[in-house]
């Protein structure tokens, strides 16, 4: 195995070691303690972790610890028809998490293609991880994916002469599924609803009852509203919140700063594996300098407030949130932006950048960076402001 600078020392001793001894290599990765496993796995490069998941003596208990988007992200990369085996072992609020973030289109709607690969791969983990998935789900969210591929048709009390309609499945004999496309088959349909008829039967009799009476773009909205509730808990607001980055500095933003420190934002949950800023992020950039000279209280608030920008671009740019390559591109923007509204905003004051840090919002600095002219024949960054609100 040639040596892969990107992975992590400890990753490459064990993978190496695996092609000679992988009963040695197993032994090695779990003589580790489970956080140490954790970190391991999330440091290692996404397209890597499939060879390190393999050597987990323990994966049911490495598995549900993995933070929710990198769980996404990992099941990504390994191709989500041979990842069902991790899907085993994933908890009901990581199964949601996945299908918040990978199942939905960059425009805000349910992608029902994308949902039947995540509910397949869950069939084939078996009927446990499928029954835990579809209670973490949405009902509406499942309502929108089955009116994607069956009509229902309720068999009628008091009609003798009624048919079932050409083509119509039962599992019961009330209602019967028709599919929307006569090359579906709906097994994987009929395997979930027959699964939910002998273990939960008002779900299973809820849903069809749905797909015929209820309004899908009522569906869309409670779906929605329910998914962006969650991702704001983990620090993506809606797309209307984040395009307030974008927005023309006021005057105010520009000519005055409080004289006290900005207020924290406090920690919240990450959603992905970031103990520190990445180390690929450009340490030369003056909004880290300026960072690396705060107290570590100040230090550790930028950090959750410098994730809450990133995230907020990785949402205004529609970058896919499922990808593990969104954050990062995301961080360098939210970085490079800011870093360029720190230095004006800190020359027009006549301050230190790591004191203007401490009284200005990043969210300030980032609005004064996309403002800047970049273009080198400009004269040293001048500041767009056409149109800015007084």
């Amino acid at each position: 195995m040639a040596a892969d600078p990107e992975l992590p020392a400890q990753t490459r001793q064990i993978l190496m070691l695996a092609r000679r001894d992988r009963a040695a290599a197993r032994e090695v990765l779990d003589a580790l303690s489970l956080e140490a496993q954790v970190a391991l796995l999330c440091e290692t490069p996404v397209a890597r972790r499939a060879e390190l998941l393999d050597l987990l003596a323990t994966p049911e208990r490495v598995i549900p610890e993995l933070p929710d988007a990198e769980l996404c992200f990992t099941v990504r990369a390994i191709g989500l028809a041979d990842a069902a085996w991790l899907m085993t072992y994933a908890t009901e609020e990581q199964i949601q998490i996945c299908i918040d973030l990978d199942a939905w289109t960059r425009d805000d709607t349910p992608d029902r293609k994308r949902m039947s690969e995540w509910l397949a791969a869950l069939l084939e983990a078996g009927d446990e991880a499928l029954l835990r998935a579809i209670h973490a789900l949405d009902a509406e969210l499942l309502m929108l994916w089955l009116a994607d591929r069956l009509e229902v048709q309720l068999k009628p009390d008091d009609d003798p002469g009624w048919e079932p309609p050409a083509g119509g499945r039962t599992l019961e004999g009330q209602f019967y599924l028709i599919p929307r496309r006569a090359e579906d088959p709906l097994e994987d349909v009929l395997r979930l609803l027959g699964l939910l008829f002998h273990e939960d039967y008002w779900l299973y009799f809820r849903l069809l009852q749905s797909v015929t009476w209820e309004s899908t773009p009522e569906n869309e909205e409670f779906a929605l509203r329910w998914r962006t509730g969650r991702l704001q808990d983990l620090g993506f607001p809606p797309r209307s919140e984040a395009l307030a980055i974008y927005a023309i500095p006021r005057r105010e933003e520009l000519e005055s700063l409080p004289d006290v420190p900005v207020a924290s934002p406090g920690a919240w949950q990450l959603p992905i594996w970031m103990p520190e800023l990445p180390a690929s992020v450009d340490p030369g950039l003056s909004l880290f300098r300026a960072a690396g000279e705060l107290e570590p209280s100040a230090r550790r608030a930028f950090f959750y407030a410098f994730v809450a920008l990133a995230n907020q671009v990785a949402v205004a740019d529609r970058l896919p949130l499922g990808d593990a390559e969104s954050l990062p591109k995301a961080i360098e923007k939210a970085a490079g932006t800011a870093s360029l509204g720190l230095d004006w905003l800190a020359e027009r004051h006549g301050i230190g950048p790591a004191e203007t840090l401490r009284r200005a919002p990043l969210v300030r600095l980032f609005r004064i960076g996309s403002r800047i002219d970049r273009d080198p024949r400009a004269d040293g960054g001048r500041l767009d402001l056409d149109g800015a609100p007084s």
